[in-house]
């Protein structure tokens, strides 16, 4: 660059050469700042990830493989399955070697070490049994074997779990210690440059005439909210005109692309609604048609075509004409027919009732409400209580709302439980995906104006309420 041309820029003279000057004073401090802290967030970022990680992966092994294991292997023994969960270990063991990969601390380590040996073990003793053909030895390689150790390596997964929240709260602490450190370092700096920088702000705003102070205006008003093109402002500084210009050209765009991200945000809400359907049925779906070939299979062709009937039923209500929006007079016929699949399926642990106030079977809701709460009872409610239950589906209306509940009388939850759910649910975890899919399309819809409320007590059962507005507005259309 010319020494006319840096002349020109850096005149202490001129606006423009006065806020140069102003910017470079500024950059090389605000830049070493930015850098530093940078390197601090990164560097915390990855140390807090790692740990982090770790739990999360940790939190997707199977809480009830004790149980299945031992289920499926007691099973295998008294002849009434010829299936070993070999899969089932596999995917434990996988587990403990993907958590090795990225585990420092020599606790969770030696833990994680613990469950590799006990599933070769298992799967040893496992094949074993295959092999043993007296039913007594077979009883006995199960008892002192095969549930001493699934015991053993559903305890070192949770102790694992501890170290590892130890070692986050012990991460949190330097991080904490880091924070301050930062933090002591920006004031400090700041405390240096505000006096340097509010000088030279202070000399640089007595040289802005009024063109500078009309275009502060319109700023203003661009801020709120006036995007409608307006005459620049007049002045014989050709940069001055020339930003007067941008500003003007900046406002007429700004307002084509918010109209053009309103737009997209309806699609994108319409698409991402369809995504979570998607979802939702091929699960059911699979479980289902496994049901009916079962069925076939043991001879009780009966029941394999009420099944069939009652799934027909199903997808007509869901499909309901393409439509995203159904009555819940729909979406009651929807969750018959799919509860009436599922007492086929669990006819000893089930029973259900549907309760829904004929006047609110008007009013409208998103499709497919109501499954997620269901199967999350069947699943999650009646099925580990090993034993008959009940699950109550109600509808009412209170006041200006549809209160909408799913009840089951299955094996409930305590108070650490039901919060770790609901931070799962409310949050963005995906481990609860039908549940959480559940409450992100009803606030997509409504917004601040639903609710939803999951109650529970250990042995007792568990009620999940939702409550919607008998009105409420969904891009243009008026739900009623």
């Amino acid at each position: 660059m010319s020494k006319f041309s840096l002349k020109t820029i850096f005149d202490k003279h001129t606006v423009q050469g006065k806020m140069y000057r102003l910017i470079l004073h500024m950059f090389i401090p605000v830049l070493a700042i930015l850098i530093i802290v940078f390197v601090m967030i990164i560097t915390r970022n990855v140390m807090y990830a790692s740990v982090s990680g770790n739990i999360v992966k940790a939190s997707g092994f199977n809480q009830n493989f004790k149980d299945d294991v031992d289920l499926q292997m007691y099973l295998f023994v008294c002849g009434s399955s010829d299936t070993i969960p070999y899969d089932d270990v596999a995917s434990a063991k996988q587990l403990a070697e993907d958590l090795l990969l990225n585990t420092t601390n020599p606790d969770s380590r030696k833990a994680l070490g613990n469950v590799l040996t006990l599933c070769d073990n298992l799967n040893s003793y496992m094949r074993r049994i295959e092999q043993t053909k007296r039913y007594a030895d077979r009883m006995s390689q199960l008892e002192t074997n095969v549930y001493v150790i699934t015991a053993l390596i559903e305890d070192y997964i949770y102790s694992y779990l501890y170290y590892e929240a130890g070692e986050m709260a012990s991460l949190q602490t330097k991080l904490d210690l880091w924070l301050v450190i930062e933090l002591a370092f920006v004031i400090l700096v700041t405390v240096i440059l505000i006096p340097v920088v509010l000088r030279r702000a202070v000399s640089l705003s007595r040289s802005i005439t009024d063109p500078i102070v009309a275009m502060n205006n319109r700023v203003e008003e661009i801020g709120g909210g006036d995007l409608s093109t307006h005459t620049p402002v007049e002045t014989d500084d050709m940069n001055l005109s020339l930003l007067s210009s941008g500003i003007e050209d900046m406002a007429g765009k700004l307002s084509s692309q918010i109209e053009l991200n309103r737009q997209e945000q309806i699609k994108l809400r319409d698409i991402e609604l369809s995504l979570i359907q998607a979802q939702i049925n091929p699960h059911f779906l699979y479980n289902t048609l496994d049901a009916i070939v079962w069925l076939i299979e043991i001879g009780k062709n009966e029941q394999a075509e009420q099944m069939v009937t009652s799934l027909s039923s199903y997808f007509r209500s869901f499909l309901s004409d393409g439509k995203d929006i159904v009555t819940i007079a729909e979406e009651k016929k929807h969750i018959q027919s799919y509860l009436e699949i599922q007492q086929v399926r669990y006819r000893d642990i089930m029973e259900y009732s549907i309760e829904i106030d004929p006047s609110i079977e008007d009013a409208k809701l998103p499709k497919l409400t109501l499954q997620p709460l269901v199967e999350n009872a069947i699943y999650h409610g009646l099925k580990p209580k090993r034993g008959k239950g009940l699950i109550t589906v109600e509808g009412r209306s209170d006041d200006n709302d549809i209160i909408l509940r799913v009840s089951d009388t299955g094996l409930g939850m305590d108070i650490e439980e039901l919060e770790k759910l609901k931070s799962r649910v409310l949050g963005e975890d995906t481990t609860s995906f039908g549940l959480t899919s559940a409450y992100k399309r009803l606030k997509l819809l409504y917004g601040d104006s639903c609710t939803f409320n999951i109650e529970s007590k250990s042995g007792e059962g568990t009620t999940i309420s939702i409550s919607i507005p008998k009105i409420a507005e969904v891009d243009n259309e008026t739900i009623l």
